[in-house]
């Protein structure tokens, strides 16, 4: 096999997050869902952006978030997703930059899409949104080539809910697959998996995907099954890998008829979920291509996603090392 460009090539949302604070009765006089992402059309946002007052603006998107974390690693890394030739999609373009990600799709005259984001004081996290530029990707805006010059093909499930992003996405997965590539593929949302459900379950039986992440609500709305145990099954019978993260509890991973169980790894209080799992997948995926144990890689994924919880967003602030960490906190934990 021939030596790669890139460690990690992703796909994904390239959006600006806005962040605020408020509790359960301000989600539901907006028509929100508590605790569950939703997609929302450009005019709802404006009045709801609008109504959250002030706000915090970063950078988001979920396999951006991760590949943000990769970053911490030192690691090669490059981003497919598409932004509008504005300011938001100039922040997103600048955030590529400093984070030494090669991003090659030029923007377009759409708005960059934005997730707004309420956070509870328990933590919880209410999402709205819309896709804006991140639903299109048009022909000629990459090489699907590319696929073949990264180690590790790391795919987000919102590619689905679009045509071209869809077709962009499974172009990349193809290609990889012929090069003899890994594939990872994250579910993103169960609102989004159960509107696709036969399509993404489509992609597993095709034998496209190594490495399936799901939570909970995720990988119930894929299998359609009640038992972890049985999603697991179903998950291990399409995938060489299935890891399915557990909150607090933790996370549990199924590979080569081996169940491996994680506990969580609070670093302390839980101040805003945002991004755990972006996160979690960050330090699995980095533990992998480290050429780390599965036992080592989810624990890294845990300590990542305990670091991120402490924090309003789903990013580290800058120049936190968060390589440092995870190897601190390995050492300190028993094998």
């Amino acid at each position: 096999m021939t030596a790669t460009r890139f460690d990690v090539l992703a796909i994904g949302d390239a959006l600006i997050d806005v962040i605020a604070h408020k509790e359960e009765d301000f989600v539901a006089a907006h028509g929100l869902a508590f605790g569950q992402m939703q997609p929302i059309d450009p005019a709802h946002a404006v009045i709801l952006h609008e109504a959250m007052g002030s706000c915090e603006e970063i950078c988001g998107g979920s396999a951006a978030n991760t590949i943000a974390a990769l970053a911490r690693f030192g690691l090669s890394l490059a981003f497919i997703g598409q932004t509008g030739r504005d300011r938001a999609g100039a922040i997103i373009a600048a955030d590529m930059a400093a984070n030494a990600v090669h991003f090659p799709v030029p923007p377009i005259d759409v708005p960059t899409g934005r997730c707004l984001i309420v956070v509870s004081s328990g933590g919880d996290r209410t999402m709205s949104t819309t896709a804006g530029a991140s639903a299109w990707l048009p022909p000629g805006s990459h090489d699907p080539a590319i696929a073949a010059e990264a180690g590790l093909l790391y795919v987000e499930g919102y590619m689905w809910r679009a045509e071209q992003t869809r077709e962009a996405s499974t172009a990349l997965l193809r290609t990889a697959r012929a090069a003899g590539r890994r594939s990872a593929f994250t579910l993103s949302s169960e609102y989004y998996v159960r509107a696709y459900r036969d399509e993404l379950a489509a992609l597993l039986d095709a034998g496209l995907i190594d490495i399936l992440l799901a939570n909970e609500g995720e990988i119930a709305a894929l299998t359609g099954l009640d038992s972890l145990d049985d999603q697991l099954a179903w998950g291990a019978a399409r995938a060489s890998l299935t890891v399915v993260t557990l909150g607090s509890n933790g996370a549990v991973a199924i590979a080569e008829g081996r169940r491996h169980d994680m506990p969580a790894e609070p670093q302390g209080p839980v101040v805003d979920t945002t991004g755990a799992g972006d996160m979690f997948a960050a330090g699995l995926l980095a533990g992998l291509v480290q050429g780390r144990d599965l036992a080592t890689a989810m624990r890294m994924g845990s300590i990542a996603a305990g670091r991120i919880v402490t924090l309003v967003g789903p990013r580290l602030p800058a120049g936190e090392d968060l390589q440092a960490l995870i190897e601190r906190r390995l050492s300190s934990i028993p094998s």
